[in-house]
């Protein structure tokens, strides 16, 4: 990437410059991201392990626990140690680096979520026909249409806000490399880069949210038509979680991006941006556990599973373990 600034690296304010604060900060950030990690590859572990997870709903829940552990793991470590050393200093190629994944895993999990809403809509609006509309060749587009479009307009953010000159200050009011604050630290014109990322990250969360929406009218549609309570319940049951997961990560992109420019703070930004970048990774996969039965039950299965074949391995015996 040709770059014609004097600055090659970038220093970050991080979340605090408050001394007694770094070591208190740096056990929370570390126990959210061990809980992040243990949460995202365990849900994928036990969808790919369990034959009862093997449908639609869960291929999805699963890329989208790969997209939670990328762009976490994109930001957490190197807050954790800034907190930990003091050093927040990233190279200007590991900003661009950072941005990329952080940038290219978001836009993918706003498109996931959006295909999980249109899974949900066949499955309960036209549940006769789901095994013939959401097949392996059909999930499979969604998913590689999903990562090939977070990857094209990541590299185009990314290209175009490192082609700009930085020849000032490089001291990022932020505790890792976000387009709006790298924009203001620029000495070019910014216009159209403002332009280009209003355009983008417009289309993406608009287009995604139309998805998502209009899935959820016409399934609760279907829902009022059904007359018994039970199955009410029980429709309404399968869309609980992916419901509450797009909750979280929409309403802290609406809070974020939302808000008049007039009541814009760097510490409000900074307090949701934590979220974004680290509650919300580890929020998915608990929400999926604690509010999807099958999720519990499989869990459940591969815990008696486990404790069987250890007890079988200390007994010197044949494993009798079960098979997922």
């Amino acid at each position: 990437m040709e770059n014609g600034s004097e600055v090659n690296e970038f220093i970050f304010l991080g979340l605090t410059d408050a001394p007694e604060l770094q070591i208190p900060l740096f056990i929370i950030v570390t126990l959210i991201y061990i809980i992040t990690l243990v949460g995202n590859l365990g849900m994928i572990a036990l969808i790919f392990w369990n034959s009862h997870l093997h449908t639609p709903m869960y291929f999805f829940l699963s890329n989208l626990s790969l997209v939670d552990f990328g762009y976490s793991s994109a930001v957490t470590p190197k807050v954790m140690a800034g907190l930990l050393t003091g050093d927040k200093v990233i190279s200007y190629n590991g900003c661009a680096t950072q941005l990329f994944f952080f940038a290219t895993f978001t836009t993918v999990e706003s498109f996931f979520l959006a295909s999980m809403a249109y899974d949900r809509h066949v499955a309960v609006c036209k549940p006769l026909y789901y095994t013939m509309t959401m097949t392996s060749g059909v999930c499979t587009r969604l998913a590689v249409g999903s990562y090939v479009w977070g990857f094209l307009t990541s590299s185009v953010s990314v290209g175009d806000t490192f082609t700009l000159s930085f020849c000032g200050s490089n001291i990022v009011h932020h505790f890792f490399c976000d387009i709006p604050p790298l924009l203001a630290l620029s000495c070019s014109d910014i216009y159209i880069n403002e332009w280009v990322l209003f355009i983008l990250g417009g289309f993406n969360i608009s287009f995604a949210l139309m998805v998502i929406f209009t899935s959820y009218v016409f399934v609760l549609i279907a829902i009022l038509k059904i007359r018994s309570a039970e199955g009410r319940q029980k429709a309404f049951s399968t869309c609980a979680s992916h419901l509450t997961a797009v909750s979280i990560f929409y309403g802290t992109i609406i809070f974020m991006y939302l808000q008049p420019s007039s009541s814009h703070s760097m510490d409000i930004d900074k307090m949701a941006s934590v979220f974004y970048t680290m509650i919300i990774p580890m929020l998915n996969p608990l929400v999926y556990s604690l509010r999807n039965k099958e999720v519990k039950n499989a869990f459940k299965k591969s815990i008696s599973s486990s404790f069987l074949c250890i007890t079988s391995l200390l007994l010197h015996v044949t494993p009798p373990c079960i098979s997922l």
